[in-house]
């Protein structure tokens, strides 16, 4: 009886701990809601259009969950559109109120090079409008100083300067850890290159993805150089990337003054002194406007100017980890995109489809869905035009194949055409715990995957039969598409990834260029004038309380600030391998089974994996079976 007593006792301090709980969460959401007052819109007036981005441009900035913002767990940093930024300075180019452009670069976290190659030919048309485009940033990474290079005057502060680091780095390897732990890893895979699985079998990357990632940093830091190099002939980029310990000892350590020397930088100055500058050219702020010049807000600018959202032209955007499932903007789920296209096909409206892919892939199950719902838009009689962003590489390529043409930039990442599964099993984790498994089996695959007994030789011949068959579909897909022989895609394919310069020549892509002229190209195709196509977006569009969310995170995400001086300001940005190795571990464990994913894409501009999708999917058994 006492014991009865006892357990009922803790069963009402579990309820009343839950109800507490309940309503700490609720009352502290409710205080947030009536606590929180929007920001007032700058009104769209004559001044500087400021550019002040404390974030990073993506292709589909995700959607905000009410539950982690009302929690406190609003987004560390905010996403910036690459298409609001580019209509904002392609409005401003022509635009009498707008007297400058500033970029404040002091929290940028960058991009994607492609991306940012985008925004600086929209900073370059601004200029050649005979419009000055000011940047500012304390300390200037790779990615801020790709953009600033497109300014007319680029300045920072004295105790700042301009840290170029160039393309490379390193990826955590679980080798030694896994074999400490007895954790058995299987892995089911096709292709040379197909380095995704590498750091949970090797404790360094093997001699074939060195010569890859070698080729692929090379490739991308020298279009990094050439496009810095165009934008300011006058920045000795070489000579200061190539030795900046020289560069240092030259100006005694200072940083800044260095830049300076190199012709990096035009003037030294703090944040007040530029705005000072600004508002000579500008004007002043208004009262109670901390920027100290007369500022026009961004946000407000583009939801002025905005395109309405009708075109003829459907712009169906791949973003981010291709999981199955559904999810929100930002994350490529395989249910929600091919619904979203399915569904404005179903209305009628559209006479071309261009296919934007910013991913550097993630489930074959899911990639395969999304293929087949664009290869209905092409059995519908529409042409399919693929424009590749930073990263489509892998699942990212998988969903090009319909593509009557294939756009792409020479620093897009792409390729990586291979396939792998990964499972791993703790028989030996258990054992040094001192617990073994026993049973019975009526054929050699019951109980299997035993993710703690192991798995039998059967399923493993099995599983890695099915992934080279989904790897044989891979190849004869693009073979397809791109009118070779599987053969000849096999030689390029094999996991290796490719810069898009490479890949052209290689016929993995058609021709260089953007979004717009994939639109122009999909409108020619459709016999629409290209002068006259507009572009309807193939999303969710956010109601009111989305949008309300949004205002919330990004004023929450603006008050946030990244170090400035470059030490701490590069140890902040290297923090997350530690949020990397929780990811890996996870996808280890839970992943989809059969995944068509890039591991190098992820160190060159691809989206960040964000929360995962609900999981569903030999293929279908694969991808449930090794959750």
């Amino acid at each position: 009886m006492a014991f009865l007593k006892g357990a009922w006792r803790i069963v009402v301090a579990i309820k009343d701990g839950l109800v507490l709980l309940f309503l700490l969460l609720f009352f502290g959401a409710l205080y947030t809601a009536l606590s929180y007052s929007p920001k007032p819109a700058k009104s769209v007036n004559t001044g500087a259009l400021l550019l002040e981005l404390n974030g990073t441009v993506v292709e589909q900035p995700a959607e905000i969950s009410p539950t982690a913002l009302l929690s406190g767990g609003a987004p560390e940093a905010r996403e910036y559109r690459l298409s609001d930024i580019v209509t904002a300075l392609e409005a401003a180019k022509g635009d009498a109120k707008v007297k400058a452009v500033v970029l404040n670069l002091d929290g940028f976290l960058g991009g994607g090079q492609v991306a940012l190659g985008r925004i600086g030919a929209a900073l370059d048309a601004v200029r050649a409008a005979k419009k000055p485009v000011l940047a500012y940033a304390t300390l200037y990474s790779d990615d801020s100083y790709q953009l600033a290079a497109h300014a007319s005057e680029v300045w920072t502060d004295p105790l700042g300067g301009v840290a170029i680091m160039g393309r490379g780095g390193s990826n955590l390897y679980y080798k030694g850890l896994i074999d400490k732990l007895g954790v058995n890893t299987h892995v089911y895979r096709v292709g040379t290159y197909k380095s995704f699985v590498e750091p949970f079998i090797r404790t360094e990357q093997s001699p074939e993805a060195r010569q890859a990632n070698q080729a692929l940093a090379e490739a991308l830091w020298q279009q990094w150089q050439d496009d810095v190099a165009k934008a300011r002939p006058r920045a000795r980029i070489a000579a200061y990337a190539g030795d900046p310990a020289a560069a240092a000892r030259a100006a005694n350590g200072d940083i800044a003054k260095a830049a300076l020397s190199a012709g990096l930088v035009d003037k030294l100055g703090d944040a007040t002194a530029f705005a000072d500058h600004v508002a000579d050219i500008a004007g002043d702020s208004a009262a109670g406007d901390a920027t100290g010049f007369a500022a026009i807000d961004l946000r407000s600018y583009v939801k002025a100017r905005a395109p309405a959202n009708n075109g003829q032209i459907g712009v169906l955007t791949v973003a981010g980890d291709i999981v199955d499932g559904e999810a929100g903007p930002g994350t490529a789920a395989g249910d929600t995109i091919s619904d979203l296209l399915l569904s404005a096909l179903d209305k009628g409206n559209l006479k071309a489809l261009v296919v934007r892919v910013d991913s550097p892939g993630g489930s074959v199950m899911a990639s395969e869905k999304i293929r087949s719902a664009i290869m209905q838009a092409k059995e519908d009689g529409l042409p399919v035009v693929v424009s590749m962003a930073n990263v489509a590489a892998s699942g990212g390529y998988w969903v090009s194949t319909p593509g009557d043409v294939i756009f792409a930039e020479p620093g897009t990442i792409t390729g990586s055409i291979g396939v792998f599964g990964i499972l791993p099993s703790f028989e030996g984790t258990l054992a040094k715990m001192g617990i073994t498994t026993d049973g019975v089996r009526t054929t050699p695959l019951s109980g299997q995957p035993d993710l703690a007994g192991g798995t039998t030789p059967e399923f493993d011949q099995i599983m890695q039969l099915g992934v080279e068959d989904i790897y044989r579909r891979f190849v004869g897909l693009v073979a397809q598409s791109r009118k070779k022989t599987p053969e000849q895609i096999d030689r390029i394919a094999q996991g290796r990834v490719w810069d898009g310069g490479t890949a052209r020549q290689l016929g993995l892509v058609d021709r260089f260029g953007g979004l717009e002229d994939a639109i122009a190209e999909a409108a020619r195709r459709a016999k629409i004038d290209p002068a006259k196509a507009r572009a309807f977006r193939i999303e969710k569009q956010p109601d009111k309380w989305a949008e309300w969310l949004q205002e919330f995170a990004e004023r929450e995400s603006d008050d946030a600030t990244a170090p400035r001086d470059m030490l701490a300001r590069q140890a902040w940005l290297q923090r997350g391998w530690a949020l990397q190795a929780v990811s890996d571990v996870r996808g280890l464990v839970s992943g989809a089974g059969v995944r068509a994913d890039c591991l190098e894409c992820r160190g060159y501009g691809a989206p960040r994996p964000r929360q995962a999708a609900d999981d569903q999917g030999m293929m279908a058994m694969l991808a449930t079976l090794w959750r």
